[in-house]
């Protein structure tokens, strides 16, 4: 069993973040009704994460709680097949401070939005649970 705050102290990342919304929270939320619907984005958008390499004991619990709230959801059974990755256009090569200084910018971002995410996550299932406690 995997708790999701021991993953949620695992992200060191610059706290001034939080204070910026991702437009991915602005079209999916965990309003009334919504809730499996969000879990399921939430949990898929985690799984992108795993590609950043952050520790292996990091990764495997991100897997668990992706998968976990997957299978819990009743979603692993939808096989959608994938999109083609677009090749796009070729992009002009920026000097090696640049590049630096973006990658480790769009890290410090994708930090902040993973930390949003597992608390948008919690705040949803604990959301949940109280519903089929009074039920």
């Amino acid at each position: 069993m995997v708790n999701i705050n021991d993953l949620d102290s695992m992200i060191d990342f610059d706290s001034n973040c939080l204070n910026n919304e991702p437009n991915f929270f602005k079209k999916h939320s965990c309003d009334d009704n919504k809730e499996a619907s969000f879990l399921y984005r939430a949990a898929r958008k985690l799984k992108q994460f795993l590609k950043m390499n952050i520790s292996d004991d990091f990764n495997l619990h991100l897997s668990t709680v992706s998968q976990g709230t997957l299978t819990l959801l009743n979603c692993t059974s939808k096989g959608k097949g994938r999109k083609p990755t677009s090749l796009g256009e070729a992009q002009p090569t920026k000097n090696l401070e640049e590049n630096k200084s973006l990658k480790e910018q769009k890290k410090q971002n994708d930090l902040c939005f993973l930390k949003i995410l597992l608390q948008k996550i919690k705040t949803c299932w604990n959301k949940i649970l109280r519903g089929a406690k009074e039920h």
